[in-house]
């Protein structure tokens, strides 16, 4: 019967908490984020201000005094009137020049805090009044006629040196002006002096309170997810029994809810596993032995009766010496793994049978580094694959072949071939046999020797190492094995 599943309800979440969190830790840099916004929006409303009053000063001092002396001067020599002095582009009206003055300066006033640049501003405008009084003398003068000499001596007497009073009451505001920029300035950095240091004992009770409580919220996590590390490495290593007691009523609490009923059912499914691979391994040895051709062993003891009758009684010993070796190393002791040095013996002891029965078409060369001894193979890796070079490559030709065994290291990798100068695959027979031996060994229907050692070192290394092909049509083929450079042998006693 089907157990039902349990559920359990999330009361505080882990998104909740770390919200909560965030929230409370954001607050503060976000209220002192606003007040630096404001000071420096403040700062640069009261920079610009000064900017646009320097600009309109700067632009009185460079040109009133000019405009101012050069228009009286023409109006006074007659050059021309007051009354046409508008006319004349090269020229101002005095009185425009003055009211325009006038009023920029007022307005400079009423929007100027600093106390020193309103006293000059002041000043400026009281001596605008008086520059305006003289005007009207002047123009009173020109108007009555026969008064150049009066004139010319107002200009030098009252006009110029009021313009040039005018420009030094403008050169001065400027002055104070930049001051007050300058100690704007200096205010602001002052500020932002405070404001760091406010700013760094803020954040370091900030860090404070928000550690304790980071510390206290991911506890509240982490301790849990401890819990379940631990209980899932006790799984690892056998203990079904663990169960995990986590009461955070969050999302983790109803991960260790599940995961308790994971572990009442783990063991059934552990259980079945280590059947299914019982099963396995016995049908991998099954097809292992399979894969011993009757025939090799009929061929052979003929072979070896044949020697004996032929009176070559020492040949037939070393033959019979032989084949006990290659069953010998068959056997291996029930080891899955033997060394390449055995796997190099086997491998031989089955050629030199061989070669006793094909001398007349087979040579053989086994061409492995030394180098490569101490490191592990599943066995009869190699067997099966010279097998096929001899059968379905050698044989077919009807004239003497060689088969070459080679193996070598490069960096973390053993590279194992098996090469034949045999018939040799045309290409689509060639994609045919690696696709087949690709499949599992039973659903093989060709290649079933070399779909066995595939399969088994996929299921010994991984999916990226096994056997690959290559032939040519009247060229041969080339078999290539990659596996990992294993120490650790477990044959190696067998001798």
């Amino acid at each position: 019967m089907k157990k039902k599943r349990r559920t359990k309800k999330v009361a505080f979440s882990i998104r909740s908490k770390l919200l909560l969190l965030l929230s409370a830790s954001m607050l503060p840099f976000l209220l002192i984020a606003v007040y630096l916004l404001i000071s420096i929006a403040n700062y640069n409303q009261t920079y610009h201000e000064i900017v646009d009053h320097l600009t309109i000063a700067n632009t009185y001092n460079i040109q009133f005094k000019e405009q101012m002396d050069e228009s009286l001067y023409k109006v006074v020599v007659g050059y021309v009137s007051m009354d046409n002095i508008a006319n004349d582009e090269t020229l101002k009206d005095p009185y425009v020049l003055i009211r325009n003055l006038k009023k920029s300066c007022t307005g400079l006033r009423d929007v100027t805090s600093d106390y020193e640049s309103r006293m000059w501003l002041d000043s400026l405008l009281r001596n605008v009044d008086t520059l305006k009084n003289r005007v009207d003398d002047i123009a009173e003068n020109v108007k009555k006629g026969d008064r150049y000499d009066e004139n010319i001596r107002q200009l030098d007497d009252n006009i110029y040196i009021l313009t040039e009073l005018i420009q030094e009451d403008i050169q001065y505001y400027i002055y104070y002006q930049t001051n007050y920029m300058e100690a704007v300035t200096n205010t602001l950095n002052q500020q932002i002096h405070t404001f760091v240091i406010v700013f760094a004992v803020v954040l370091a009770a900030l860090g404070i309170v928000v550690g304790g409580a980071g510390f206290f919220v991911t506890s509240g996590i982490l301790r849990p997810l401890r819990q379940l590390y631990n209980a899932t490495g006790e799984i690892s290593e056998g203990n079904f029994a663990v169960r995990t007691h986590v009461k955070s009523h969050d999302e983790v609490a109803v991960l260790a809810h599940g995961f308790n009923d994971m572990a009442e059912n783990i063991q059934i499914l552990v259980n079945k596993v280590r059947e299914d691979e019982q099963k396995m391994r016995k049908a991998d040895l099954r097809l292992l032995q399979e894969q011993i051709n009757p025939h090799f062993l009929y061929n052979t003891l003929d072979t070896i009766v044949w020697l004996i009758e032929c009176n070559e009684t020492e040949q037939a010993t070393e033959m019979v010496v032989t084949l006990s070796d290659f069953f010998r190393l068959v056997l291996s002791h029930g080891q899955e793994f033997i060394s390449i040095r055995m796997e190099e013996q086997h491998v031989r002891s089955y050629l030199q049978i061989q070669e006793t029965r094909y001398h007349d078409i087979m040579e053989y060369h086994i061409l492995i580094d030394p180098e490569l001894y101490g490191y592990q193979i599943p066995k009869m890796t190699l067997q099966p694959i010279v097998e096929n070079a001899l059968y379905h490559g050698i044989k077919c030709k009807r004239s003497k072949g060689q088969i070459c065994i080679r193996g070598e290291k490069k960096q973390d990798l053993l590279i194992l071939t098996v090469t034949d100068d045999g018939v040799g695959m045309e290409e689509a027979d060639l994609q045919d046999l690696q696709k087949e031996i690709e499949k599992p060994c039973k659903q093989t229907d060709r290649g079933f020797g070399l779909a066995n050692v595939n399969e088994r070192l996929h299921m010994y290394f991984g999916a990226e190492y096994g056997v690959k092909i290559a032939s040519r049509p009247g060229e041969g083929t080339q078999v290539t094995i990659v596996i990992p450079a294993v120490h650790n042998v477990t044959g190696e006693a067998i001798t």
